[in-house]
């Protein structure tokens, strides 16, 4: 998901103009688009889908790195232990 800044940078007063266009921008073209005012990046607007599969994406990540964490600590179950701790079969 590479920024393209011919198409991805908005001046605010842009967006108060059309903001129809830049909604339908970011939900085509699957990137955030960068709001600026004076030229600086003021904040970042990305289709709620983009967002919420970016988050999905993190919390999966974060899961892993917690995993990983617990098992060079030594910190892990047998899957059996697993299932008898949780009265599984």
């Amino acid at each position: 998901m590479g920024t393209k800044f011919s198409e991805d940078v908005v001046p605010l007063s842009e967006l108060k103009i059309n903001p129809g266009r830049v909604v339908k921008h970011v939900v085509e073209a699957h990137r955030p688009v960068l709001l600026t005012s004076r030229g600086r990046g003021v904040a970042v607007v990305q289709s709620l889908t983009d967002y919420e599969q970016a988050e999905d994406e993190r919390e999966f990540m974060r899961a892993v790195v917690i995993g990983l964490a617990d098992l060079k600590a030594g910190r892990e179950v047998f899957l059996a232990e697993a299932k008898a701790r949780l009265g599984l079969k």
